[in-house]
Order: C-alpha cells, then structure tokens, then sequence
C-alpha cells in the first residue's frame, strides 16, 4: 500500500485544503500527518511545540509520516517541516509527491500567521520567508512534480495536481 499522492510545501502552501479536494477528485481518502501527530499526542501541534519542544513534536511527525507512506493509499499531506528528517526524505524516494509552491504575497492571507504556527512567532513574514529558503531546495529534492498555488484557487491546484501526476486533467 502506498499513497497516490504526496502532497508537500510551506505553511500557507494549501496542503490540507487542496488534499481534500484532490482526494475528492481521484475518489480516495484523505490524511494529513498533522492531524495524526494531534491524535498521538493528545493535543494541538502548537500545545505540542510549547509543551515539548520542537524535537519531540519532529518525533512525533517522522513516526506519523513513516505510518502513513506503508499503511495509507490515498492523498497525504504532510507538515511544512516534515522534509527535514533525512529518514522522511530517504522515505519519499519512489513516491509520487507533489510540491506545493508559494510566494509569501499568496501565503500570508491564507495562514494569517497566528499563534497556532509556534515557528513564525516574532516577526512571522521574515521567520516564514527564512524557512522558506531553508526548505525549498528539500522540497524539490523529493517533488516529483511542482505546482505553483500562487492567484489561483484550491479546486485549480488541485486540477493541475492530478494532471501533473498523470491523473486526468
């Protein structure tokens, strides 16, 4: 069993939302690891990083994940981060994934940058754009395809998604 597709990319990228939509359009379920680390623990990813710290939240999200790539043969979105475990990485090899990519002009609005994102505390334009830099060359290490989510809607990136992966137009 293995996911039909892999969906990953910054905060504010549409993982979730476009997941479901995509999930919808190919008549699969959806996961998104986040939510299984939240089951896990008992509580929020934000109540997670507060409470435990980063390193056991990375923990947490690199068992959810490694779950989720054997044992789930739908869509899966992961975490903005989860890409920085080299294990996650090594993972993905021969998975079809999906790297959502976007400017912070399209991500602001959608996250907001509130507190349920512990890591774009302070100044959160700047902590977003320095993970960003941090992260995209991970995310085009494991894409098999990139897909720009910038001034178009969900139900588009989704389109393009499943085009992209040879899933119909």
């Amino acid at each position: 069993m293995a996911p039909r597709a892999v969906l990953v990319g910054p905060p504010g990228a549409g993982k979730t939302t476009v997941g479901r939509l995509l999930a919808e359009r190919l008549g699969c379920a959806f996961r998104d690891t986040d939510e299984d680390v939240e089951a896990a623990a008992g509580r929020s990813v934000a109540d997670v990083f507060v409470e435990d710290g980063e390193a056991r939240f990375r923990e947490l999200e690199r068992a959810a994940v490694a779950g989720a790539l054997v044992g789930h043969d739908g869509v899966l979105a992961l975490g903005g981060g989860a890409v920085l475990d080299p294990g996650t990485r090594a993972d993905l090899a021969g998975h079809r994934v999906a790297f959502l990519d976007v400017g912070i002009a399209d991500a602001a609005p959608r996250i907001g940058f509130g507190a349920a994102r512990p890591l774009l505390v302070g100044n959160p334009r700047a902590q977003w754009t320095r993970l960003m830099q941090a992260r995209r060359p991970l995310y085009e290490e494991v894409a098999t395809v990139t897909v720009q989510t910038g001034g178009v809607d969900a139900d588009e990136v989704a389109r393009r998604v499943a085009a992209a992966l040879g899933e119909g137009s």
